[in-house]
């Protein structure tokens, strides 16, 4: 009995584990969300569209997780350090396993103010791959969701392993370009190292000349992934100007500025000390006697001359 028991026991703890691993199954790096002051930016962009692969090929693994897991890794990091600044935003998934939709390609999210938590919540009913990979139908069904939006600029981030099987995605992307002319940018994200997926990637990067391709690897850092969010969505507001130096005034042009004169009016040209007032300094006497010294009078020229010049 007592060994039937340990081994319920054995076999309860490995489940147990072998759950927890299975659950996990990533080799994700440690995340926190970068927050971006809003009173320093602007947003970049007016309009944004996430397009993210839930196609079968998002099951196989690449440096020990689920390319899919990786995908899910990047659009959670990504809501959470995207500012909230008033942008229109939406995710468009494309693939799906038939338990997450009967569709190729589906609005899960938007297109509606960005709020990171109604994004979150939405995101998470896209639980598992499966399919083809339409990528090009998601492009092409793009042209509607940013139909009738305010505002001139148009961000589409497209998470995806390149991997296309149905339709040309490039060329999907170019009309979409032609529909908005310079106010849409692509940024793609490799998730895998396919070289033909990279190719397909960086392509579509380069149609409308302001956006870039990136891979999975840079941005699952907190660092990664701040740095692509400022670079995609915001705006450094400018510094503020500096204060305006105040214009000192000597009002008598006695030489000490009005805000420090404490006699205001001293003639022009007078000996005055620190706060700005006539001083006399040297006149004196001989002891008993009423006749200034001699050695003052050029002192009192100087007076008389002051006060000819300044009658009033």
């Amino acid at each position: 009995m007592k060994l039937f028991s340990k081994s319920v026991l054995l076999l309860a703890a490995f489940l147990f584990l072998f759950g927890c691993a299975a659950q996990q199954g990533t080799n994700l790096p440690p995340f926190e969300a970068v927050k971006f002051d809003k009173n320093l930016y602007t947003s970049k962009v007016d309009n944004f569209l996430i397009v993210f692969d839930a196609s079968s090929s998002m099951y196989e693994n690449y440096n020990g997780t689920k390319k899919f897991n990786i995908a899910q890794a990047l659009v959670e990091r990504m809501n959470q350090t995207i500012p909230e600044l008033g942008q229109t935003a939406g995710l468009r998934s494309f693939g799906h396993s038939p338990a997450v939709s009967s569709k190729q390609t589906e609005l899960f999210y938007g297109m509606e103010k960005f709020s990171s938590k109604n994004l979150a919540d939405k995101f998470k009913k896209i639980t598992e791959p499966g399919g083809t990979t339409p990528l090009y139908g998601a492009l092409d069904t793009a042209r509607a969701d940013l139909k009738g939006l305010s505002g001139k600029m148009n961000a589409v981030i497209i998470i995806s392993d390149g991997l296309e099987t149905d339709g040309n995605a490039a060329a999907a992307a170019k009309a979409l370009n032609a529909a908005y002319g310079d106010t849409i940018c692509f940024y793609t994200i490799l998730v895998g190292n396919s070289p033909v997926g990279e190719a397909l990637l960086k392509e579509i990067a380069k149609i409308g000349g302001c956006g870039f391709a990136s891979k999975a690897d840079e941005l699952m850092t907190s660092a990664g992934m701040a740095a692509f969010v400022e670079k995609v969505f915001l705006n450094k507001k400018p510094a503020p100007a500096a204060p305006a130096v105040k214009q000192r005034v000597d009002s008598d042009g006695d030489g000490v500025y009005d805000e420090d004169d404490k006699c205001p009016g001293t003639p022009k040209g007078a000996r005055v000390n620190a706060q700005g007032c006539w001083v006399l300094s040297h006149v004196l006497f001989d002891f008993d006697k009423a006749e200034i010294k001699p050695l003052a009078y050029p002192l009192l020229d100087e007076v008389v001359a002051i006060l000819e010049k300044t009658p009033a």
